[in-house]
């Protein structure tokens, strides 16, 4: 086929304008390289730093609790310790938590109620038992002629769980030299465990709630011997209202031990 005949195809099928005075092969151009782009002459900002990854805690709870350890054993007062939870990276609830929960209440306390973990209204205030549960555990101190005022409240985990899941035994293991910490630190003369976790974490008991709650059990760590009292979370209570009887029996005993230590 000769150039003219070439040319009245194009027209046959269209093609009756062109765009260029010289012929392009796309396909070639289509396999070349596209050239770098050129590097700025003026200097730019770092992108920012991505949060730090909780691998440690994943792989080796084991050593994140060992390096938790040290941060709590360095701290000499409840400030030093918060601020030691603050750089503690190797937790993955401090990554999906809002806020650190630390603790409430007086410092020189003579009873100190601990939970399991903050709960939703917790994480957005930054206060242990601030919610439902919370108000419930006000009414209960308040029979005994107890506050925030005179009573301390804290969590053994400062990090709200997802979901307010169950911590994992990871979680729990690596926060637990704060809580150690945290008590040693406030010295109170009575315990009071608020549900099962805590009663048998820090007790390092097997048995359930139902079967610790009611009777004194010593609180033993680290040459600290404090006696503690386990009873129901409140957040259970206002699931299970025909055990709050039982829950008002202990706080009785609670109110009795605390006028015997004076």
């Amino acid at each position: 086929m000769g150039s003219r005949e070439i040319l009245a195809w194009y027209l046959d099928a269209g093609v009756d304008e062109a765009i260029a005075e010289a012929p392009v092969d796309r396909l070639r151009t289509a396999a070349e390289p596209t050239p770098p782009a050129a590097i700025p002459t003026t200097p730019t900002a770092p992108p920012p730093r991505p949060a730090p990854s909780p691998g440690l805690a994943l792989d080796n709870p084991e050593a994140a609790a060992a390096g938790a350890a040290a941060l709590a054993a360095a701290a000499q007062d409840l400030d030093a310790l918060k601020a030691a939870l603050s750089r503690f990276d190797d937790c993955p609830l401090k990554w999906t938590a809002s806020n650190l929960v630390f603790g409430d209440g007086a410092r020189d306390a003579a009873v100190m109620f601990v939970g399991e973990a903050p709960g939703a209204d917790e994480d957005r205030q930054g206060l242990p038992f601030v919610g439902v549960s919370g108000r419930l555990l006000d009414q209960m101190m308040a029979s005994i002629g107890l506050d925030r005022g005179c009573a301390y409240i804290t969590n053994i985990l400062p990090w709200r769980p997802p979901g307010n899941r169950k911590p994992t035994p990871a979680e729990t293991t690596m926060c637990l030299p704060f809580i150690h910490r945290h008590i040693a630190l406030l010295r109170p003369k009575l315990l009071v465990f608020l549900g099962g976790t805590a009663s048998a974490t820090l007790l390092n008991r097997r048995e359930g709630i139902t079967k610790l709650r009611g009777q004194w059990l010593d609180y033993e760590y680290d040459g600290v011997l404090i006696p503690a009292m386990p009873t129901y979370h409140p957040a259970f209570l206002l699931r299970s209202s025909a055990l709050k009887r039982d829950a008002w029996s202990d706080f009785l005993a609670i109110k009795l031990r605390l006028a015997q230590a004076g």
